[in-house]
Parts: structure tokens; sequence; C-alpha cells
């Protein structure tokens, strides 16, 4: 008797589980439907943006949804490899040859964050330590982790910096679209591989996914990205290791990516932040218009070509923008230099920037 009432007591519980499972189905149907219209009409990284988009989609409606994080460090390890694929030492040795440059740009990008945090703090929208945290242009993920441990709002800057995430990327693949002037150029020939073979495959793996576990353990900003991408190039440059990243495997990790930046956003998160919504989104496109300058800057000095320029420059996640980067013709290791620069000079500078806004705004 006493098994049956459990039995019975357990199975609402399982209806429930059941339930709440449901609407994953949807999100997958939704977002593979919108990620191939957005890639029917060119859009780079169609299976980011689609995904992306009916993540929000669905955490505004009210539906909630939560992904693990061993999914997300999975796919950054995947993204990280792809990188490394990708690096080579010509072009290692031509970033080392221009690091002033490189240095002079992003230190111009940093700056333009910290004046966004600065107009917020004088237009009274949010107080200065979470006003710096929040217009930082580093790793979402990172910032998030840091304000916190610096007195501010977490609730607020994630809601910040994922804003700007996904505006920085909607716009980035707009950018790109106007720029290409047609859709997307197909991959080149041989940069994905037709028949997969199995022990590369593992080998790719086994780079991801204990690369990105090591980055977690260690604490390294971005390191389910970083470190899986310093592995990976070693191993693949060595020639060790043969990274094979077959289409499939790619367009699960830009999925899950996607869904973990729009799943940040839900009513509880937007109603608190409601009256602020539209000075944020707009400090956000002045940051993206500001990084836009340090754009300009780069292929003055060092001759890059626009599109490339604006990808190292824009103020979105690191694992973001290198889906986008990777998936048209660009100089990614360049970019992807910039970016991660970019994000150690913050998590450096960003606790001083923060009091001299508190301070003096």
């Amino acid at each position: 008797m006493k098994r049956a009432n459990v039995t019975a007591g357990d199975a609402p519980k399982r209806e429930m589980s059941l339930w709440r499972l449901l609407p994953w189905p949807a999100l997958l149907v939704a977002s593979v439907l919108v990620a191939e219209l957005a890639r029917r009409a060119g859009f780079p990284a169609s299976y980011l943006l689609g995904p992306m988009l009916c993540a929000v989609a669905f955490g505004v409606a009210g539906i909630e949804l939560r992904l693990s994080r061993p999914f997300q460090s999975f796919s950054q390890g995947i993204i990280g490899c792809l990188v490394a694929r990708s690096l080579t030492p010509a072009i290692l040795g031509s970033i080392a040859h221009d690091w002033p440059i490189m240095l002079l740009v992003i230190s111009t990008t940093v700056l333009a964050g910290g004046l966004v945090g600065w107009v917020l703090v004088k237009l009274g929208t949010l107080p200065g330590t979470t006003a710096a945290w929040g217009s930082s242009p580093g790793a979402a993920s990172a910032m998030v982790l840091m304000s916190g441990e610096f007195g501010a709002d977490v609730r607020l800057v994630g809601f910040m910096q994922y804003l700007r995430v996904v505006i920085v990327v909607f716009t980035a693949s707009m950018f790109a679209r106007l720029l290409l002037g047609g859709p997307v150029p197909a991959v080149p020939a041989g940069a994905v591989e037709s028949s997969v073979p199995v022990v590369p495959l593992i080998e790719t793996l086994a780079i991801a996914i204990g690369g990105a576990a090591l980055g977690r353990l260690l604490k390294v900003p971005s390191g389910a990205l970083l470190v899986p991408m310093i592995v990976g190039a070693v191993f693949h440059a060595t020639g060790l290791v043969v990274i094979t990243l077959p289409p499939w495997l790619l367009h699960v990790a830009y999925v899950v990516i996607g869904w973990y930046v729009g799943l940040t956003f839900d009513r509880v998160v937007l109603n608190s932040v409601f009256k602020a919504t539209p000075t944020l989104v707009l400090s956000t496109l002045l940051l993206i218009g500001l990084c836009m300058g340090s754009a300009w800057l780069l292929t003055r000095l060092l001759g890059v070509d626009l599109l490339t320029a604006y990808l190292a420059t824009s103020p979105g996640g690191l694992d973001s923008i290198a889906v986008i980067a990777t998936s048209i013709h660009t100089n990614v290791p360049f970019i992807l230099a910039i970016q991660t620069m970019r994000l150690f000079l913050v998590l450096l500078t960003g606790p001083a920037i923060a009091r001299l806004i508190s301070r003096y705004a």
C-alpha cells in the first residue's frame, strides 16, 4: 500500500516535469524556421540570430526556460575550436607586429564604454558602479560576475550586458549583410568536411569539452571559449590534431549560444527596468556608434577592411562575434585577438573606471 501511495504521489510530479519540457520542442522548431528564413535572406550567423530572437520572444511571453551551464560551456568550446582552426603562425606574427596600434584602438573602445556609463549616471538612469560595469565592452558573463563583487546591481548589469549582445548581434548581422551586398558567401571549400572522420572528431570534442571544463575550473574569464581556442590552436598548428567540425555540430553550438543569450530576458527583469529600457537601448546604440569610430581608426592605421574592423571593435559577446566572423569572409584571428585583448583590459581597468564614474559623475 505504501509503495502504491508513493507511485500515485509521483505521478503529478512526472506530469509537471513533462509539461515543463514541452516548450523546448516548440522553441527548437521556431528557432530552426527563423534561422532558415534569416539564412535565405542572406544574414550571416543565422543559426545564432534566429534562435536568439526566438528565445527572447519566449522569455518575454512568460515561458520560463533555463539552459544549464554545461550546455553553454560546450557550445563555447566548439566555437573556440572553430577559431583555433583558423589561427596560423603567419597571422599571429602579423598581429604581434601591429600590437601597439591594436592596443590604441582597444583603449579607445574601453574609454567609449566608460563615457557611456558616465552619461547614464549623469542622466540619473543608474548608479555609478552599475552603470560602469553594465556599459563595459567585455564578455557579458565575466562583467556580470565581477560587478557583484564591487557592489553593483547584478540584475541591472546582466540586463544591460545581454541587451547589448542582442543589439550588437542584430546590427552586426545587418551591417555585414549591407556590406556584402548580397547573400552570404558560401563557406570555402575544405572549411567543413563532407565526410567526418571519427578519430579527429573525437579529438576535437575532447578539446572542446575538456578545455571548456578547465576554463571554468580555473575561473578564467570567458575560459570556456579561450582555453579550447588556445589549446586547439597549439594542437592544430603542430599537426597533433586535425580540428574537425561538421556543419551539424556548428549549428548545434550556434543554437545553444543564441538560446543562452535570449533566455536571459524575461518578464521579471523587463518589469524591473521598464522605465530605463529606452535609455539603455539608446546608450547601447551610442556605444556601438563610438566603437565604429574605433573601427574607422583601424581601417586608416592598419588598412583592414571595414567589416573586419567593425566586428573587431563591436562591443558584443566574444562568442557571438566569433560566430558572425567565422560565417563570412573576414580576418577571424585579427578580430578575436582584439576582442580578447579588450576583454583582459576591461578586467584590469574595470574597478578603477567604476570608481572614477561614481566619484565624478
